[in-house]
């Protein structure tokens, strides 16, 4: 599917996204992940022996959720399914993933051979900007 404008700016913004696949008895696993567009697919990278990783090699679809780190009411939803692993032994998306959130290439480079991107076809998506204003009470 082709990413709207509004869905594919947030993407390409330091973003923070949760992955959700399925664990082997088919319930939800969610983890926070960092995240780069390539065209209209996402790209996640992690180690092979990540649990997403795993997860997505049993069961390819997964869901994404994204929220604005500048205002948190506006966001995405985002459906699809593990089209390709790419081996990232060089960390080459790695890296650009890490400068985008951290200026910084990543500084975790132990076990090369395992790192791998998973690229997202994405389905079905949902963009929505919430009628809020992010001004946490204080909890009493």
């Amino acid at each position: 599917m082709k990413l709207t404008p509004d869905v594919r700016a947030l993407l390409d913004e330091p973003n923070f996204a949760h992955l959700a696949t399925l664990l082997p008895d088919g319930s939800p696993q969610s983890a926070p992940v960092w995240i780069d567009v390539e065209g209209d697919r996402v790209l996640i990278a992690t180690g092979e022996g990540s649990l997403k990783a795993r997860n997505t090699k049993r069961d390819a679809r997964v869901s994404l959720s994204v929220v604005a780190m500048d205002n948190p009411y506006r966001e995405a939803q985002l459906r699809g399914r593990v089209v390709e692993r790419r081996p990232d032994a060089k960390f080459e998306i790695m890296d650009r993933i890490s400068r985008k959130y951290t200026g910084k290439d990543f500084p975790m480079r132990a076990n090369p051979e395992q790192r791998v991107v998973l690229v997202i076809e994405i389905e079905r998506a949902r963009y929505a900007v919430l009628p809020f204003t992010h001004t946490p009470g204080r909890r009493r």
